[in-house]
């Protein structure tokens, strides 16, 4: 890929699209490259530092019962989850851009208000407000990435915005442990002021972007959920992401628990793990994204998928092991092949769901992916909860079943799919000027 730091400002009016590359797409500027990733780095510290305490954070900041916060941050989650579709029409209304900022400044909003969180009721509304702008900030990245570039253009920054939000998380999972060296509550106060400080600059920074939004507005609400919800294909695509993203929540949600009571790993040992996990899809995100380019989206993602699968067929052989270090081998080494499977899965599928997406209902389509992530992670807890009673084996063989069943849906949908939006040789057309129905591209 193209140097994404080279030295220069370009005034917000100029165009971001600035030539045409040799596949016939156009190439964006290198300041707005540059803008782009840094506020998706900086966002990504801030996720760093929230999400692997939220219990916590939010404990120590209001003082409630773990009971009574983890009731209140699934409502939040449920509301959120139910404001996506209205988010899909204020992208497709004001372009990914002006919704990116105003997420953003949302969860600045919230984290700052969170230390004056004095009853219960003021919690849930803060917590609402965080969630919404959690679960928006996806489509509207993604919908703001689509606005910006084209074609094998749009997976490159699609890969380095994936490979940047990894090693921002890993950075701000280490703030978020020096700022619990402060005794008391001190601590979980400075990461809330910090994560307003965070999600302000980063806001700032996606206000520094030109807007690059392109064609007509879109059509009324009901019109375009009719068409997304009309558009088969797609919506295969979404149903097979859901089953997959199950392969992503079995890792923070199933696999502590599986490799220290079952495999038999210290907690200390069972983190390195994870720390492995987030160096690699950092370090090598952008690399593997650039071979995966230069074959069909659908099959490159099917084929992480089914590493995904011979990954979980070997963590179910991983009880069988003696301990010590050579058990310790054995599971780096798993999760080596589980890691590659996300990073052969992540951008490939990450560019099918912005490539098929229509240019004016962009964000609606996107919305509607989100949900197969969203509904995942409501659904996860309870499905993997009940598997972890049961034997190993039967955690890992329903997930490999679910992701296998997944890939052969990308498959299925290969063959109706838009031709652009399954191979990375060719521009997409131009659906943005026509009415509803007409706009939708070819398919084969």
């Amino acid at each position: 890929m193209e140097d994404i730091s080279v030295p220069g400002t370009a005034e917000p009016a100029e165009p971001a699209r600035a030539a045409e590359s040799a596949d016939g797409t156009a190439s964006v500027r290198a300041d707005t490259r540059r803008r782009l990733v840094s506020a998706s780095l900086v966002g990504s510290v801030g996720d760093g530092i929230y999400v692997p305490l939220t219990m916590l954070f939010v404990h120590s900041l209001t003082g409630l019962s773990l009971t009574s916060i983890g009731t209140g941050l699934t409502v939040a989650g449920l509301g959120a989850l139910a404001f996506m579709p209205t988010a899909g029409i204020l992208i497709d209304r004001f372009g990914g851009r002006r919704v990116l900022i105003g997420v953003l400044a949302l969860r600045a909003l919230g984290f700052a208000a969170y230390p004056l969180a004095g009853s219960y009721p003021a919690f849930l509304g803060i917590a609402l407000v965080v969630a919404v702008g959690m679960w928006a900030s996806s489509p509207s990245q993604h919908a703001l990435i689509g606005d910006l570039a084209q074609g094998a253009e749009r997976d490159r920054l699609l890969a380095w915005d994936r490979s940047l939000r990894n090693a921002g998380m890993g950075c701000g999972s280490l703030a978020a442990a020096g700022m619990l060296a402060f005794r008391g509550t001190a601590g979980f106060v400075v990461a809330a002021e910090a994560l307003a400080v965070v999600f302000t600059v980063a806001a700032f920074l996606v206000s520094r972007l030109p807007d690059a939004r392109t064609g007509a507005p879109a059509p009324r609400s009901r019109e375009g959920y009719r068409q997304v919800l009309a558009d088969r294909p797609y919506l295969l695509v979404t149903g097979a992401n859901f089953l997959i993203a199950f392969g992503y929540t079995a890792q923070a949600m199933a696999l502590p628990v599986f490799l220290t009571r079952d495999v038999g790993l210290p907690d200390a040992l069972a983190g390195a793990v994870f720390a492995l996990n987030t160096v690699l899809v950092a370090a090598a995100g952008v690399p593997v994204a650039r071979l995966t380019l230069r074959g069909r989206r659908t099959r490159a993602a099917a084929l992480g998928a089914v590493v995904f699968a011979l990954s979980f067929g070997a963590f179910a052989l991983l009880p069988r092991l003696t301990g010590g270090s050579g058990a310790l081998v054995a599971v780096l080494a798993v999760a080596v092949l589980y890691t590659a499977g996300e990073l052969i899965h992540s951008a490939p599928s990450q560019g099918l769901s912005v490539q098929a997406a229509p240019d004016r209902l962009r964000g609606r389509y996107l919305s509607v992916y989100q949900l197969s992530w969203s509904l995942c992670r409501t659904v996860a807890p309870m499905l993997l909860g009940f598997l972890l009673d049961a034997r190993p084996w039967h955690l890992w063989s329903v997930l490999a079943l679910l992701v296998l069943g997944g890939a052969a849906i990308l498959l299925r949908a290969e063959r109706s799919l838009p031709v652009h939006a399954v191979g990375t040789g060719r521009a997409p057309q131009t659906v943005a000027a026509r009415g509803p129905g007409a706009g939708e591209p070819s398919r084969t």
